[in-house]
Formats: structure tokens, C-alpha cells, sequence
């Protein structure tokens, strides 16, 4: 249960980034840091204790396995985000060449 409020915890803190920031390359910090929050939570979701891979043997019997679609849908988030990443930082260096700035009081104020 404490893993969960970490995860929680993790998933404020990304988020008070996001709030409360002003800078661009905090904000995209702050929601890097919400996304491998919420991986972290699918992840713990699908694991169990002293549990085993999910790979079924004929001498085996299925008893106390890990979940494989948490899994799987972490490593779908984890490419997904690193191209929405990619995509806020393209963003903030043309903002930055246009404005001279990463501040976005500062960006609201000018026209053009």
C-alpha cells in the first residue's frame, strides 16, 4: 500500500511542476515526471509477491503470476511519451527562437 502513495506522492509532485511552474522546460519536466508516475503505478498493479513469469510449461502450474499487460501497456506509454517528449521540446526551442524566452508570463505579453 505504501508503494501506491509513493506513486501518488511521485504523481503530485509532477504535477505541482506543471501548476505552478512558469518555465516551459519545467512544465515538460513536471509531466515526464507525472507519465513515469503513472507507469510506475500500471507496473505495480500487475506485480505479485515471490510471483513468477507468466510463461506456461507443461510440468507447471499456473499459480501466483505476474501480469503481462500491465507490462505491456507500460512499454506502449513509454514509446508514446518519449514521442509527445520530443514533440513539447521541438516546441519550446522554436518558442525560445521566436521569443527569446522560456517564460510564459513573458510569452502571453508579446504579440507577433
Amino acid at each position: 500500500m505504501s508503494l501506491y502513495l509513493l506513486c501518488f506522492l511521485l504523481f503530485c509532485i509532477g504535477l505541482y511542476g506543471v501548476l505552478r511552474k512558469r518555465n516551459i522546460v519545467k512544465i515538460i519536466v513536471g509531466l515526464g515526471i507525472m507519465e513515469y508516475a503513472m507507469n510506475l503505478f500500471f507496473v505495480l498493479l500487475g506485480y505479485r509477491t515471490h510471483g513468477r513469469s507468466p510463461i506456461e510449461a507443461s510440468n507447471q502450474q499456473i499459480l501466483n503470476m505476474v501480469d503481462p499487460v500491465p507490462q505491456a501497456l507500460v512499454l506502449t506509454s513509454i514509446v508514446i511519451g518519449l514521442a509527445v517528449t520530443a514533440l513539447f521540446i521541438s516546441i519550446a526551442i522554436r518558442i525560445y527562437e521566436k521569443y527569446g524566452t522560456f517564460d510564459i508570463t513573458k510569452i502571453k505579453k508579446l504579440k507577433g
